[in-house]
């Protein structure tokens, strides 16, 4: 049995909580709302994210920071990722020897500072790192469904260890040592599902939403091959599986978002009617920058943020990437 914080009590985190405590560990969840951590424990559920979900004694809400990390074997990040970088830093002076790092996060660094490793390295030198990714939607996590997902870290024996904590048979977990290409698969496949929605939201149909998914994962390779990330990455669980699941299924609230948007609605009201963390809006603005400044062609990640920016309709973007010229699929 291992002590493992969870940090983050939205509906990833819980499930991750549900996961771990079902393989034998004790688990303190926590979360920046004393108020909604304190009902969380004695109603004994996350009645907001996951509300068909008993939590069983050995995950216990709290909202002090230090005391849920007190003690801890492994730290589990699954807070949104405009506030990894934040919360990292308060790591760094939280934690009073380093442990491993692992998290599930799907999303880039704020303000241009690239990938969410590079924050931990920066934030937390000495801490063994690992990131969690692949196909998975929280309920069905949670209700423990079958599910696979893959483990990254550059550090073999890491990996081996964090994936023995999660690993059961209704959660299989495969090890990877291609951090970046498994923080890019999780990173950009929530802004094409934003585009997938657009389109389903414009009444575009099935062979746009096919064409999207598949050129959009070139988008993705592309921008992998430029950071050094494993193209078997990018077509395997991390990268293609996630990719389909999100721009495919009403659970994902990326596609959801851009449903929205595709029906006129504004991304504010799209997001209000959502009520949780769109990561996508985020990460648009964040992968549009990347591309621009790495100098590689992603024009649907792009025409996705100049939609969030309000500098085109959703069905003027569609017509600017149907006007492309024509080119070879593959170069």
């Amino acid at each position: 049995m291992k002590r493992i914080a969870v940090l983050g009590a939205g509906s990833w985190g819980t499930a991750l909580a549900l996961v771990l405590a079902r393989n034998g560990h004790e688990i303190c969840l926590w979360g920046r709302s004393e108020d909604t951590m304190a009902i969380m424990r004695e109603n004994r559920v996350n009645a907001r994210y996951l509300p068909d979900q008993v939590l069983p004694p050995a995950i216990t809400p709290m909202a002090d920071l230090t005391a849920a990390v007190k003690n801890a074997d492994v730290v589990l990040i699954a807070v949104p990722s405009a506030t990894f970088a934040e919360l990292c830093q308060t790591l760094a002076t939280t934690l009073v020897t380093p442990v491993p790092i692992v998290w599930a996060t799907k999303g880039l660094a704020a303000n241009g500072h690239g990938l969410l490793h590079e924050v931990a390295q920066a934030a937390l030198p000495g801490a063994p790192l690992a990131v969690l990714s692949g196909p998975s939607f929280a309920a069905e996590v949670a209700a423990g469904l079958p599910t696979a997902i893959v483990l990254a870290s550059h550090d073999a024996k890491t990996a081996n260890q964090l994936t023995a904590l999660f690993h059961d048979e209704r959660f299989r977990v495969y090890t990877s040592n291609d951090m970046v290409g498994v923080q890019l698969g999780g990173a950009v496949k929530n802004v094409l599902a934003i585009a997938t929605g657009i389109a389903d939201g414009l009444g575009f149909g099935a062979n746009a939403r096919a064409g999207l998914i598949t050129r959009g994962l070139a988008e993705v390779r592309r921008l992998g091959a430029h950071l050094g990330a494993q193209d078997a990455t990018l077509t395997g669980l991390a990268g293609m599986g996630d990719l389909i699941l999100t721009c495919t299924d009403d659970q994902s609230r990326n596609r959801r978002f851009g449903i929205a948007l595709g029906r006129g609605e504004s991304a504010n009201d799209a997001a209000e009617q959502i009520g949780q963390v769109v990561e996508g809006a985020f990460t648009a603005a964040e992968v549009a920058e990347m591309a621009h400044r790495l100098a590689v062609e992603m024009p649907i990640c792009q025409q996705v943020h100049a939609v969030l920016s309000q500098r085109v309709a959703p069905h003027t973007a569609a017509q600017l990437l149907m006007d492309r010229a024509p080119r070879a699929e593959f170069n």
